[in-house]
């Protein structure tokens, strides 16, 4: 996914918990998220809380799918509360998500076919 299309699926889903989301989707919305309150910051601290706001429930939604992705349940998001073990839920975010179906759906991103060195 470009990062048009992570973000836009973010918003689309943005209430959605089950399914699962690629590591494109995750990270790219993630860098939104954080550029879009650094923005916000700057201009005012208002504008920052409520740009913070908007944006909680869509990021919370696609951790949990990207946990899904994983096979891990999204309550396991909850580890990045506590500062050192929070680690391990970017761990888990930039893991490659199980191919094909796992419990939470079909993968996000269909496989590449891979072609044969000289086949055309």
């Amino acid at each position: 996914m470009n990062p048009g299309q992570s973000i836009s699926s973010c918003f689309r889903k943005y209430a959605t918990f089950s399914g699962r989301a690629s590591r494109s989707e995750f990270w790219w919305f993630f860098v939104f998220q954080i550029g879009t309150m650094v923005l916000a910051a700057l201009i005012h601290e208002i504008a920052y809380y409520l740009v913070s706001l908007a944006l909680l429930l869509p990021a919370v939604t696609v951790s949990a799918r990207r946990l899904h992705d994983i096979g891990k349940s999204g309550w396991w998001m909850l580890i990045s509360a506590v500062p050192v073990l929070g680690l391990i839920f970017i761990a888990w975010a930039a893991k490659k998500g199980d191919e094909g179906v796992n419990t939470y759906g079909p993968a996000p991103v269909p496989p590449v076919a891979q072609v044969a060195p000289g086949a055309q």
